[in-house]
């Protein structure tokens, strides 16, 4: 599902105008995407929590001449799904 699939469901689901639920989902985005870049959590309870996590520097090889680099720390954004998203999947 992209971006434009979701706007229309989420516009089916509650009525919304196609708009309206556009605008709904990119202050969504902004908004989660403000709370991660400060180091909070994004948790919605039945759904999920979204959260920042460091990944430390390693050693990797470049696939095309199997030399190996050096790859820097950096932050990333992980997603861990809440029991009752998990559950309705599972089925």
């Amino acid at each position: 599902m992209n971006k434009a699939e979701l706007v229309d469901a989420i516009a089916s689901e509650t009525k919304l105008s196609k708009t309206d639920a556009r605008k709904a989902l990119d202050g969504f985005i902004d908004a989660a995407t403000k709370a991660l870049k400060k180091g909070d959590r994004v948790a919605l309870v039945g759904f999920g929590t979204f959260g920042v996590t460091k990944r430390a520097a390693r050693t990797g090889r470049n696939p095309q001449t199997g030399k190996a680099i050096q790859i820097k720390a950096k932050k990333v954004v992980k997603f861990k799904a809440g029991i009752e998203l998990a559950g309705k999947v599972a089925k």
